[in-house]
């Protein structure tokens, strides 16, 4: 078992899979002979060669165009978007025909592909770079929306993603790429698309997130470990669409407090979904309002200001206590 970083582990998934099956392709901007903006199929031309690993246009609607066609024709494309900020317009394409084709085809045909994108702050990234839009995707029926926290996951959810029968936006958290290294199995492994993970067992507060800010929340509950007044559980939502609701309203129902943290703006996130859901299925358990910490409403700022936009480990642990002592 090796200690991979999230970079490493995605590869590792791509690479597989292209050996386990030959329908699967990658396409986009640099991917071949430069391996990716962040390097994430390097070595994957090499190996596969041209007819496999594709360089294409700067042209996002034309790359997943290209990849729905593949899709419907029996391959499993694996499309990168450079930074998330490029995709719009794609989303035409991933909207209007990605998402509606099983659908349309009334279930004879679905749509088996994978758009992959870097998305989120935290390296310093020029305009564009750096949004965290994955709510503007969960509202999409017949579209899955996946974020991995951690290499590991990233491998696991990754390869699930490959192998779904349906459309799947994987979003990588680019804060995470290189900034920690785990054991990541050799073997193929899949973790469950829609299931969400419970990282660290608690009895008083629940603190709930998706990619980086994973790590954000865990630390924050190493933190108060100490602190008698709180004892933190901690989830990964892992999946913000299909949602896994059950595990959350369970955790809410059992610790009767809940903290959401996600980088994007606050108004319309999914933050505010997950907070409906609990308030629907377990306001009867609560004993302090839901609370959400996250991005403000405005476009999200360059380097300088980069660390007063992102949720912090102090911010967190303030509204924990702030919270258990409402």
């Amino acid at each position: 078992m090796a200690r991979l970083n999230m970079v490493e582990a995605i590869d590792q998934a791509l690479r597989q899979e292209m050996d386990r099956d030959d329908t699967v392709i990658v396409l986009g901007e640099d991917v071949g002979k430069d391996g990716g903006v962040f390097r994430v199929t390097d070595g994957l031309y090499e190996r596969f060669g041209e007819d496999r690993v594709m360089d294409t246009p700067l042209a996002e609607s034309g790359i997943v165009g290209f990849a729905i066609g593949m899709a419907i024709g029996g391959f499993k494309p694996v499309a990168e978007i450079q930074f998330s900020g490029f995709v719009y317009p794609a989303y035409d394409q991933i909207l209007s025909h990605a998402a509606r084709f099983r659908t349309r085809s009334r279930g004879q045909r679905t749509v088996p592909m994978v758009v992959r994108m870097p998305y989120g702050g935290g390296i310093r990234a020029l305009e564009h770079h750096s949004e965290s839009m994955e709510a503007v995707f969960a509202h999409i029926p017949g579209l899955k929306v996946v974020i991995p926290s951690d290499p590991y996951e990233a491998k696991g959810l990754l390869t699930a993603a490959i192998r779904d029968p349906d459309p799947v936006v994987f979003f990588e958290p680019a804060r995470v790429y290189r900034a920690i290294k785990m054991e990541v199995p050799e073997e193929q492994y899949t973790l469950p698309i829609g299931e969400a993970r419970v990282v660290r067992e608690g009895t008083d507060l629940t603190l709930i997130a998706w990619g980086a800010h994973v790590r954000t929340i865990k630390e924050a509950a190493e933190r108060l470990a100490g602190d008698k007044r709180c004892d933190v559980e901690v989830i990964d939502v892992r999946t913000i669409s299909p949602f896994d609701a059950a595990t959350v309203v369970a955790s809410v129902k059992k610790t009767g407090r809940a903290i959401i943290v996600h980088e994007a703006p606050q108004s319309g996130g999914f933050g505010a979904e997950i907070s409906a859901q609990i308030m629907e299925r377990a306001v009867l358990h609560l004993e302090a309002p839901v609370k959400r910490i996250a991005g403000f409403d405005t476009i999200p700022p360059l380097s300088k200001l980069e660390d007063l936009y992102q949720p912090s480990v102090d911010l967190v642990v303030d509204e924990v206590i702030a919270t258990m002592e409402f």
